[in-house]
C-alpha cells in the first residue's frame, strides 16, 4: 500500500511535495543547526563547480541543518553549500512562488532540466544574492524551472517552480556549478552590482576575502 507521501507524489506527477508542514520542517532544521557566516564574491569556493554529494549520512544532515539556520539568519530564500564555504552540491530553500505558496526543501546534486521552447518564457526581474550583499540587478530567467536531484537520504527527486521560486531554483543550482548571478550580467551591469556591494553594509555575518 502506498504511503500518503507516495500518493501525493503520484498525484503531483512525481514532483516532490514541498508545500506541506513548511513551518515545522524549517524550524526543526533550524533548531538543530548552527548559523554560519556567508562567503562572498571573490572567495574561490564560489567560483568552481562543487563536488557531488556521495555520502547521505549524519554529516550531510548536520550540514543541511546549518544551512537552514544560516539562511534564516541572512533572511534568504535559498542557500547553496558553497555559500557557507562547503564544497558540496546541495542547496536548501524556503521560498514563496508568485501565488504566495511557501516551498521548503533540500536538493542534492541538482541538475536543471532543459525546457522545451513553449515553456521557456523569460521573466526579467530584479535579482540579488546573499554572496553579493546589498546589490541587485535585473536578470531575465525562465519563469518555470524543473530541477532533478536527490533528497537528504539519497532518493531521486524532482522539484518544479514558477515565478520567483523558479528563479530561486535556477539561482541556487548555478551556485553549485560555480556561477553567481552577476556572471550572467553584462560587464557594465556586473561592475554596477559590485559597486553597490562595496558601498553597502551586509545585514548578516560574512567571511571577508583574504
Amino acid at each position: 500500500m502506498a504511503s500518503q507521501q507516495e500518493t501525493d507524489q503520484q498525484v503531483n506527477d512525481g514532483f516532490v511535495v514541498d508545500t506541506e508542514d513548511c513551518e515545522a520542517r524549517e524550524l526543526a532544521h533550524r533548531e538543530r543547526g548552527t548559523s554560519r557566516p556567508i562567503t562572498v564574491v571573490g572567495n574561490p569556493v564560489l567560483h568552481t563547480e562543487c563536488k557531488d554529494v556521495t555520502a547521505f549520512d549524519d554529516k550531510l544532515a548536520s550540514l543541511i541543518d546549518d544551512m537552514f539556520a544560516s539562511q534564516r539568519t541572512a533572511e534568504g530564500v535559498g542557500l547553496a553549500a558553497n555559500q557557507i564555504g562547503v564544497d558540496q552540491k546541495v542547496f536548501v530553500y524556503d521560498c514563496p512562488d508568485d501565488d504566495g505558496v511557501r516551498h521548503v526543501g533540500v536538493v542534492c546534486n541538482p541538475v536543471l532540466e532543459e525546457l522545451p521552447p513553449e515553456l521557456r518564457v523569460l521573466d526579467d526581474a530584479n535579482e540579488g544574492c546573499l554572496s553579493v550583499p546589498t546589490a541587485y540587478a535585473s536578470l531575465a530567467r525562465p519563469d518555470y524551472a524543473v530541477v532533478r536531484g536527490q533528497d537528504a537520504q539519497g532518493n531521486p527527486i524532482k522539484v518544479r517552480g514558477t515565478g520567483y521560486f523558479a528563479r530561486c531554483l535556477q539561482h541556487e543550482t548555478d551556485h553549485l556549478y560555480g556561477y553567481l548571478y552577476i556572471d550572467r550580467l553584462s560587464k557594465r551591469e556586473r561592475k554596477d552590482a559590485l559597486r553597490q556591494m562595496a558601498e553597502g553594509t551586509p545585514r548578516y555575518p560574512v567571511v571577508p576575502n583574504e
